[in-house]
């Protein structure tokens, strides 16, 4: 027993060394590779997501990504379902439409997630530990700079909606915006507008007397912008916009010189999530510098500072407005008072 004893203390002597540089796999890494997956439902294009997800794989090698994009009322929607039928959810719900979350959150779907992660992270961007504010990204107007000269081109509220009243005829058609009533992320912008100024329902009535186009996605104003089928889109994402500016010379972006809006992706786990442990494990690296700055890199502005791009517009804006993560979202989803501003929204741009 003595010399089997003494072997094993000379072997623990000589490998001792060895064994200190073995990073240890932390528990919560260990469990997501035992799941083996995590499935991920989000509003952002897989092309925006594109630099973050391969990151993720590259240092978890163990955890397949199951990701799947759809529009924010589809994946509330598909979500409820989902949790009704009993037999489990998907892992990471990831969403633009920030008061459909804040809803769900709220209403008890959320499992809470202390993230090691979220040292310093801005009050506005984080509720109750179970909703998180992943990005800080500003809602932009983007034109045509080929068909629209700079001179006519609006750099804030006041001045688009002087220019489409004082001008209808060279607007007719020309425009393109979200509709609130498909779109939850429309429905959102909506009501943060008229949080900030009644002076919305002109842009409204403005909107409508020229005959915006309504769409469910910036992605699709931004083809219009481009085929010069529209000159200015109002109210869209300024990250999306902003990364095809990159590539795309017809597309100019503007970050409205009176307010900016400032939304937020917002992630949470469903208390019935599948896989857990994965779950905490992609929403700690959402949170993380490392995924932090490969959003950056695709113009998806982050919430963590150190993480931007050095030329990225909105560190340089004076004029931002950030939507707070947080329960006054659900005022916005009260159903009378929905229905009372989509009302008043269709009577607007009706002109009636």
């Amino acid at each position: 027993m003595k010399t089997l004893a003494a072997s094993l203390l000379g072997l623990a002597l000589l490998l001792g060394p060895a064994l200190a540089q073995i990073e240890p796999v932390a528990p919560i890494e260990g469990e997501a590779g035992r799941e083996g997956m995590v499935v991920v439902r989000a509003t952002t294009d897989e092309a925006e997501a594109s630099a973050l997800l391969a990151g993720f794989r590259r240092r978890f090698p163990g955890v397949a990504i199951s990701y799947a994009k759809m529009t924010s009322s589809r994946l509330y929607d598909e979500f409820l379902a989902e949790a009704a039928s009993g037999g489990g959810t998907a892992d990471i719900l990831w969403s633009s439409a920030m008061d459909l979350q804040i809803k769900l959150v709220n209403d008890g779907y959320a499992e809470r997630h202390v993230s090691p992660e979220t040292g310093g992270w801005p009050a506005w961007a984080v509720w109750r530990n179970e909703a998180y504010g992943i990005t800080a990204e500003p809602v932009a107007l983007a034109y045509n700079r080929r068909l629209l000269p700079e001179a006519r081109v609006p750099r804030s509220h006041a001045e688009f909606l002087a220019a489409l009243t004082r001008h209808p005829e060279a607007w007719q058609g020309k425009v393109a915006t979200y509709d609130p009533e498909r779109s939850g992320v429309g429905f959102l912008f909506l009501t943060q507008n008229l949080d900030v100024t009644p002076r919305t329902w002109d842009v409204v009535r403005a909107l409508g007397q020229v005959g915006a186009k309504l769409y469910t996605a910036t992605a699709t104003m931004l083809d219009r912008v481009s085929a010069g089928e529209t000159l200015v889109a109002y109210d869209v994402l300024g990250s999306y916009a902003l990364e095809r500016a990159k590539q795309d010379p017809a597309l100019g972006v503007v970050l409205p010189g009176d307010y900016t809006l400032v939304t937020s992706r917002i992630a949470f786990i469903p208390k019935a999530a599948r896989h857990k442990a994965a779950a905490r494990l992609f929403l700690d690296y959402l949170l993380s510098r490392e995924g932090q700055a490969l959003l950056a890199a695709r113009s998806v502005t982050p919430v963590r500072a150190e993480a931007r791009a050095p030329d990225d517009p909105a560190s340089r804006s004076t004029a931002l407005r950030p939507i707070p993560v947080g329960p006054e979202l659900l005022t916005s989803l009260d159903q009378i008072k929905r229905t009372r501003t989509l009302r008043q929204w269709r009577r607007a741009i009706e002109g009636r």
